[in-house]
């Protein structure tokens, strides 16, 4: 199909993939009532549209803990991508580096830290999860540091998996799940044979090398639930902290006290999310989320966003709402799939193209000059 837009790509991804592996990550929790509001709350907001500006120069560039951005945006942790294209991972870094901006690297990526690192010139970024296993987190901690990861995004709104029906629906996990993702691999060869024959080992990197052992697909989900920590508090990271010497991001904040907790804490950046609506359905939006805890605690610390962003569009609005970066995780991941790294640049660069257009009618030379000024408050 001819991709003219970013929203493309989800038709793509849906045409090439097994179903069990779009669903993943197409789907949210419960009745996915979050996941449609994060694009329906962020889409409604209204741009307040200004002429005659001379906006013959636009600045789209940003700095983040002494890091350039080409664009104000990062691509952010997904597990399993290495599932959506051959060294997903890799490939996805591989973009990110060439269109300047940070890739970062799940915890339960298929490569390994170690597989990725050495191929970027440009330090990527590292998401960890509490787990009950800290034997685990110092290990993947230390090689991080090694590899020269130079920030850390830790994940807390991930104390339990949420709810994810379609995941039974599509054969990613439930009765019979192996066979049923074998045959749909065999209706989409194309996948089965640049990803399922030649994209292999398909294991959680990062388990395996501390663990010693292959981690496949089939314990991912039964992996993540005995180590996943309900109990996880923020004492629980003040070692972390103290261990990590660079940059630490917290992601999944969603209310104005736990950012200023994190502010306390001496995070050096926050991410408003709510996972991309798949933990707890009927939470608010990213998009409605975002201006109340901007208020709290705009200036102490950065301010990222995700959930919902598929446009260059939405990322001006994000911005216009208080963010200093948004974070893209679905978008890319349909791009991926699609066209590899290829599709990932494309999709990058329909995203600047996007934002410079609406940057153009809102009368906003830079970045810094949107602000709530821009949007229409009907």
């Amino acid at each position: 199909m001819i991709i003219s837009s970013t929203s493309d790509y989800r038709k793509a991804a849906q045409a090439k993939l097994p179903p069990f592996l779009f669903h993943y990550i197409d789907g949210g929790s419960y009745n996915e009532h979050t996941l449609r509001r994060n694009c329906e709350d962020l889409s409604s907001i209204a741009l307040k549209q200004r002429v005659l500006k001379n906006m013959s120069d636009i600045n789209i560039t940003t700095k983040v803990f002494g890091e350039s951005f080409t664009l104000p945006i990062a691509l952010s942790p997904v597990g399993l991508t290495g599932m959506y294209s051959k060294r997903g991972e890799v490939q996805a870094a591989l973009a990110a580096e060439q269109k300047g901006i940070p890739f970062t690297m799940s915890t339960v990526s298929v490569c390994p830290i170690e597989e990725v690192a050495p191929k970027l010139k440009r330090p990527m970024w590292f998401q960890l999860y509490v787990l009950k296993d800290r034997g685990f987190m110092r290990n993947v901690l230390e090689r991080a540091k090694e590899a020269g990861v130079s920030t850390l995004v830790f994940t807390v709104d991930m104390p339990v998996p949420g709810a994810r029906y379609r995941d039974l629906h599509s054969g990613m996990s439930g009765p019979n799940a192996a066979m049923r993702r074998v045959f749909q691999a065999m209706r989409h060869p194309d996948w089965a044979f640049n990803v399922g024959v030649f994209g292999k080992p398909h294991d959680l990197g990062n388990i395996s090398t501390y663990r010693g052992k292959p981690t496949k697909l089939e314990d991912y989900i039964g992996w993540l639930g005995e180590n996943f920590d309900p109990s996880i508090c923020w004492k629980d990271l003040e070692w972390i902290r103290d261990f990590w010497d660079g940059p630490m991001i917290i992601k999944g904040i969603l209310d104005q006290q736990d950012a200023k907790d994190a502010v306390s804490f001496g995070a050096d950046g926050i991410v408003v999310s709510n996972h991309g609506g798949r933990q707890l359905d009927g939470v608010l939006s990213s998009a409605k989320a975002l201006p109340y805890i901007a208020d709290a605690v705009k200036g102490d610390l950065k301010i990222f966003v995700d959930s919902g962003i598929r446009s260059g569009l939405d990322v001006v609005r994000m911005l216009a709402l208080g963010a200093d970066c948004a974070m893209l995780g679905r978008s890319y991941i349909y791009a991926l799939a699609a066209h590899g790294r290829a599709g990932v640049e494309n999709l990058l660069d329909l995203y600047e193209k996007e934002m410079r257009v609406a940057m153009t009618l809102t009368g906003a030379n830079d970045i810094s000059q949107l602000n709530h000024d821009s949007l229409m408050h009907i």
